[in-house]
């Protein structure tokens, strides 16, 4: 007989390898009500339908799923596992806002967030995220929005004087993605952490962490395959066991993202130790930094000493807010404001039209107040009309935690010909809410859904709009999600968005230049110049604006 420690451990592993690959590849095996709903062919039972959601040129398969298939079709994952993608509203009003805790996200997203972004909003769920989301929640309040317009404006003038330098003496092809990759960064350094990464300058070395951010997603997909592994990884030994395993793995990606983690890490942690030693100095000391104590780390951290003991976060949850809040804040709102410029540019008429506006409100230089920035309607129609048809993000995943009923709006036809009012859901399944497919449905956008209509909104929406009862956190769209995980910074990014563009477009003309832009779908979608380029950037001919030069 063997030793009986060791058969112990033996029957544990051999336990917990049979009900993993069971709970994996049941779908393969095991038909359900899922079959019935119908879903384009897939290519291949290894990998599914995935390749063609996560093409970098897919929209045209997005737009065969949006128009033939449907609010609700049968995907399928790798090794036959079957997926879910939804856009009816009373089905997504189920998944984030009435059952959200029935359908959350999958347990490898939110390990492998925790494992490199900390125990930030984007790493916690249940009890945990509801406590820090409360703690959150005021900072993002609009009355904060309106006392940080100063920060915003600083920014927003450091990068006007920028440009300036780049076009003084004649017409230049700048690369506008950077432009507003670096302002994004020194807008959330400024306004969210108090502090400067960036001075807005031509040729000036960025802080380690700005680099070390921008890195991040890149890195991260460079290892997505292995993201699935994250919930076993988590559970090896200790944090220090696991990083000297890492170093042992001779693989240049994975110890690229634990670089990039490193840095962040360690970044965060000194700003967060400093902001901590003046906070303790008192309000004076807090005068003297970057933002004048009004940024949000500084009143969260002050608001944090004031929580009741159950009520507080930890000091590693802090430092871990303060790392997903510079992400999250950089590049979603980075790109929205590059694809508004190159909309514009491709429509000179539009950009003639804002420009009017804003030069109409901002007569003698004035410099608008967060409300009389908000009254501005082509303004606002032109973000929002945007936000609709190019959200930086296809969909979001969620993961059914038991088995549960998917209620329609209308029914839907299944294979078989039958209609089906509701869809059983099998626990595990996993559950893509589509953010495109609801901001392009026909049936509620109308026929010229697929346009870039700014216009759309200066009148009343049409009833199905509002009939549909969309469940985004913001104007009927889903571009910033809803329910107890929509996106906290919504407001700030749409204050970030308006500043930059009424600082630009006053000042500024945009053309195309001569080489041809393209955006591709990733995790947050970006531009290159031709679907063969590797590198984001838009290229744009940028020149004064007659009146202002």
């Amino acid at each position: 007989m063997g030793d009986p420690v060791s058969m112990i451990i033996e029957s544990v592993l051999i336990c917990a390898v049979t009900w993993t690959l069971w709970r994996y590849f049941r779908q393969m095996f095991v038909r359900n009500h899922l079959d019935n709903i119908p879903g384009p062919s897939c290519p291949s039972w290894v990998t599914g339908n995935l390749p063609q959601l996560f093409n970098r040129q897919g929209m045209p398969f997005y737009r065969d799923l949006i128009e033939n298939y449907g609010p609700v079709v049968r995907l399928q994952g790798a090794h036959g596992r079957k997926i879910l993608y939804v856009y009816d509203p009373r089905a997504m009003n189920s998944i984030i806002v009435k059952d959200q805790y029935s359908y959350e996200q999958p347990d490898w997203f939110i390990k492998s967030n925790l494992l490199t972004l900390g125990p930030g909003l984007l790493s916690t769920l249940g009890d945990h995220h509801r406590k820090q989301r409360r703690m959150l929640n005021p900072i993002f309040s609009i009355n904060h929005m309106r006392h940080m317009m100063p920060m915003f404006y600083d920014v927003g003038h450091k990068l006007q004087s920028a440009i300036v330098e780049r076009v003084r003496s004649a017409p230049a092809e700048i690369d506008m993605l950077n432009w507003m990759g670096r302002t994004a960064l020194e807008l959330i350094g400024q306004a969210g952490l108090g502090y400067s990464f960036d001075p807005l300058e031509e040729d000036v070395t960025p802080d380690v962490y700005a680099e070390a951010i921008k890195s991040y997603v890149p890195a991260l997909y460079d290892l997505s395959v292995f993201r699935w592994a994250m919930p076993y990884v988590s559970l090896i030994g200790t944090p220090s066991f696991r990083r000297r395993i890492l170093e042992w793995i001779p693989m240049k990606r994975l110890h690229k993202l634990k670089s990039v983690v490193d840095t962040m890490h360690r970044r965060a942690r000194e700003i967060y130790t400093e902001k901590k030693a003046l906070l303790d100095r008192g309000d004076e000391a807090l005068l003297e930094q970057v933002g004048e104590g009004k940024d949000l780390m500084s009143i969260l951290l002050k608001a944090n000493t004031l929580a009741s003991v159950e009520d507080r976060l930890s000091e590693e949850e802090l430092v871990g807010q303060m790392v997903t809040m510079t992400f999250a804040a950089m590049d979603t709102t980075s790109n929205m404001l590059s694809q508004i410029l190159h909309l514009l540019a491709q429509q000179p008429d539009m950009q003639t039209r804002l420009r009017k506006e804003i030069l109409g409100a901002t007569a003698g230089g004035k410099e608008l107040s967060y409300d009389e920035l908000s009254s501005l309607p082509f303004l606002d129609a032109v973000c929002r009309e945007t936000l609709r048809l190019h959200p930086p993000a296809m969909f979001i995943f969620r993961e059914a935690q038991r088995d549960m009923i998917l209620p329609l709006s209308e029914p839907i036809r299944g294979v078989d010909g039958a209609l089906m009012s509701e869809i059983p859901i099998p626990k595990d399944t996993v559950v893509l809410v589509g953010i495109l497919g609801s901001n392009m449905n026909k049936r509620t956008w109308g026929d010229d859904a697929w346009e870039w209509k700014p216009e759309r909104w200066l009148s009343p929406l049409p009833e199905a709009v509002s009939g549909a009862h969309i469940p985004g956190v913001y104007s009927n769209l889903m571009t910033f999600i809803g329910g107890g995980r929509a996106c906290i910074g919504f407001k700030f990014s749409q204050l970030e968005m308006k500043v930059v563009l009424s600082l630009l477009i006053s000042k500024f003309t945009f053309e195309m230049s001569d080489k041809p832009i393209v955006w591709n779908i990733s995790g947050i979608r970006f531009p290159t110049v031709g679907v063969d380029g590797t590198k984001p950037e838009l290229p744009l001919k940028v020149s004064f604006y007659k009146d202002s030069a």
